[in-house]
C-alpha cells in the first residue's frame, strides 16, 4: 500500500509536466509595403511604423519587410528579416542593422508599375507560418488597390488561418473622394477575403495610434 501511495504520488507530481503549455509566446510581424506611384512619398510614414516595431518586439520574436511589387509572391521583394537573439545586446545590434538597411532601401527605392498585394500576402503567410511564433501579423502599408500585370492569376482563396492581417494608412484614391463607396467596398472586400481564409482583418489609419497595430 505504501508503495502505491508513492507512485500514485510521483504520478501527480510528473503529470503537469508531461502536459506542459507548448505554445510559443514569441510574436513574428511581417510588413508589405506599397512602392507604386504616389505610395514611394509615404514611405517616411512606413519608416515610423518600422521604428516602432524595432523597439517594441523583443528578443525571439522575428521581423521581416517587403515590398509589394509587380510579382510579390517572391522572397527577392523581402527587403530585410530577422529573429532577434535571445541575448539583448545582440538583440539591438540586430535591430541597429536593420533600422539601416531600411533607410538605405526607402533612399533609393524605385516605384512599381503593379501592385500584387495578394501575392505579398502568401509570401508573407508562408513565413509566418515558417517562424513557429505563437502570435502572428501581416501589416500591409497599401491604399489596398490592387493591380496586377497581364498574366497574374490572384482571384483564388488565401489560407490564413491564425494570422490578424492589419491594413495601414489607407490612403482614399480620388475615384474614393468622388465616390465613398468605393473606398468601403475595397476594405470590405479584403475584410471578407481574410476572414473567409480563417484570419483576423483590422484597420489602422490614425499611424498617432502606433500602439494598436500589434493588438490581439
Amino acid at each position: 500500500m505504501k508503495r502505491f501511495a508513492l507512485f500514485l504520488l510521483l504520478v501527480l507530481i510528473l503529470l503537469p509536466l508531461g502536459c506542459a503549455n507548448t505554445t510559443s509566446h514569441s510574436q513574428a510581424v511581417y510588413m508589405l509595403m506599397d512602392t507604386s506611384g504616389t505610395y514611394t512619398a509615404e514611405l517616411n510614414k512606413a519608416q515610423a511604423i518600422i521604428n516602432y516595431l524595432l523597439g517594441t518586439l523583443q528578443p525571439g520574436d522575428s521581423l521581416a519587410v517587403a515590398r509589394i511589387d509587380t510579382g510579390s509572391f517572391s522572397e527577392k521583394d523581402i527587403i530585410q528579416k530577422i529573429t532577434f537573439e535571445g541575448r539583448p545586446s545582440g538583440a539591438n545590434e540586430q535591430k541597429r542593422a536593420f533600422r539601416q538597411a531600411m533607410d538605405t532601401f526607402v533612399a533609393n527605392v524605385k516605384g512599381s508599375s503593379y501592385t500584387d498585394i495578394t501575392g505579398g500576402v502568401l509570401q508573407a503567410v508562408e513565413y509566418l507560418n515558417e517562424t513557429g511564433a505563437g502570435r502572428k501579423t501581416i501589416l500591409i502599408f497599401s491604399d489596398m488597390e490592387e493591380e496586377l500585370k497581364e498574366g497574374y492569376v490572384r482571384d483564388f482563396p488565401i489560407q490564413i488561418s491564425g494570422i490578424t492581417v492589419v491594413a495601414l494608412n489607407v490612403t482614399k484614391l480620388r475615384k474614393d473622394i468622388m465616390d465613398p463607396r468605393k473606398y468601403m467596398g475595397r476594405l470590405e472586400e479584403w475584410k471578407k477575403r481574410v476572414e473567409a481564409g480563417g484570419g483576423k482583418w483590422r484597420v489602422v489609419n490614425d499611424l498617432e495610434r502606433l500602439d494598436r497595430i500589434l493588438e490581439g
